[in-house]
């Protein structure tokens, strides 16, 4: 796991990566309190970096940052999925791959750190988890050809083109079909429809992504 931090007490290691379904003593107390420490560093961090946000914004971010998904993927970053002692049921299920678990495990080992380290510590560890989340949060987000576009040439593959496959309607209601084409990885087609030409076409390129990346690639 890549953790960044040494434990001087390693059995508060293993037990923010001990799941209940494990049995007990397990981390659900301290999930609890990671909770309330990822909250609170986080909340200031986007304190500092965003001066004109008012609250609702920066409860709005703050949201976002915290939310399962966004803590599950700081747990893969880390490798922690990989470190988690689960019950039986939980490991035939995959559950070391599942958002819910992979995030309250990440709660768990930052209050471990806390409860190891002291405050300090857990506050600089969690601010360096958390420094390239918060600062692209509320980014705007690529459009899907844009984005389609860079995952093709990031990994050396031909740029799409897009093929008109019908246009229909009256001129005020008009409505536009195409097709994403792709000669690799492999010659694939996907389709989409929109009031306009682009909008279509961008509805076709979020097919191909929808298809095509893995929903944890960064």
């Amino acid at each position: 796991m890549k953790l960044g931090y040494v434990f001087a007490d390693e059995t508060l290691l293993r037990l923010a990566l001990t799941h209940r379904s494990a049995g007990r003593p397990n981390n659900e107390r301290l999930e609890f309190l990671g909770d309330a420490l990822v909250n609170l560093i986080v909340a200031e961090m986007l304190f500092e970096q965003r001066p004109r946000a008012d609250e609702g914004e920066l409860s709005r971010l703050r949201a976002q940052l915290v939310s399962e998904p966004s803590l599950a993927e700081r747990a893969r970053e880390l490798g922690l999925g990989d470190e988690l002692r689960l019950g039986p049921g939980e490991l035939k299920s995959g559950g070391f791959r599942r958002d819910s678990i992979l995030a309250d495990g990440f709660e768990a080992l930052v209050a471990a750190i806390y409860l190891d380290g002291g405050f300090e510590a857990c506050r600089g560890w969690v601010r360096g988890v958390f420094a390239s989340p918060v600062a692209e949060v509320g980014a705007p987000r690529k459009d899907p050809k844009t984005r389609l576009q860079e995952w093709l040439q990031a990994r050396g593959l031909p740029l799409p083109h897009y093929e008109l496959l019908a246009e229909r309607g009256e001129d005020h209601a008009r409505r536009f079909e195409v097709a994403c084409v792709l000669e690799q990885p492999q010659a694939l087609r996907f389709e989409g429809a929109g009031g306009s030409r682009r909008a279509a076409e961008q509805a076709a390129a979020e097919a191909a992504l929808a298809s095509l990346v893995d929903p944890d690639e960064p």
